[in-house]
């Protein structure tokens, strides 16, 4: 079986993750057809999940509908990568503003052991580790940030840019980078400041943003 049994998340979700996942990663480009009964076979599930998943993937505009054709990846464009950029630009500061106010004690611990397993990958520069740790870094701080509207956009867009932000990471230096930046805005949270983690996660994004154009 090609899914987990025991995972409670509804059929439907699962393969839904799993394409929009194939899609961001890269695995499906754009151009590609998607076509329902090979789904159903390589994910050993009915058509049923597979066709309320592209209605889904339709809805975010990852997929397109071509008469007589069927599903088409769109993917991520350029410009929706710099569109998403610029909205996490937007969105981020306030998340790491509002975290400074109020983050608990458990958000901030686990923050604390992110950046110091941070510290070790950067050593190593284990690339996959460190966008693993990336991706929790910034949930953590969302969740702080005690907004559910905050947190439901910016995790939506941070997997759009997921396979983004790990291409970053393997350029020379970037790793070292990140780790400060990261540190910084830790700190800032840490201390209780929110106009200096505003600041801080802002500088962040878009250093990132510029970062992403070192591999073209």
């Amino acid at each position: 079986m090609f899914f987990d049994p025991n995972d409670k998340q509804s059929l439907t979700a699962k393969v839904y993750t799993h394409i929009r996942d194939d899609i961001i990663e890269g695995r499906y480009k754009t151009g590609d057809y998607l076509v329902e009964t090979k789904l159903a076979e390589e994910l050993d599930v009915s058509r049923t999940p597979i066709r309320e998943a592209l209605k889904q993937l339709e809805l975010e505009d990852l997929v397109v509908s071509i008469p007589n054709r069927g599903m088409m990846v769109q993917g991520m464009t350029s410009h929706d990568i710099d569109d998403i950029f610029t909205v996490r630009h937007l969105l981020e500061g306030q998340a790491a503003y509002w975290a400074a106010e109020r983050i608990d004690a458990a958000n901030l611990a686990r923050l604390t052991e992110i950046v110091e397993l941070m510290e070790m990958y950067t050593r190593k520069n284990d690339a996959a580790n460190l966008a693993r740790l990336d991706t929790e870094f910034h949930d953590v701080i969302f969740s702080a940030s005690d907004s559910r509207i905050l947190r439901h956009i910016l995790t939506s867009l941070h997997q759009n840019t997921r396979r983004v932000r790990r291409t970053s990471l393997t350029v020379p230096e970037r790793p070292t980078q990140s780790l400060s930046e990261h540190r910084a805005i830790f700190e800032a949270i840490e201390h209780h400041r929110p106009e200096d983690a505003k600041m801080r996660m802002e500088a962040h994004i878009n250093n990132a943003h510029s970062r992403r154009f070192d591999n073209h």
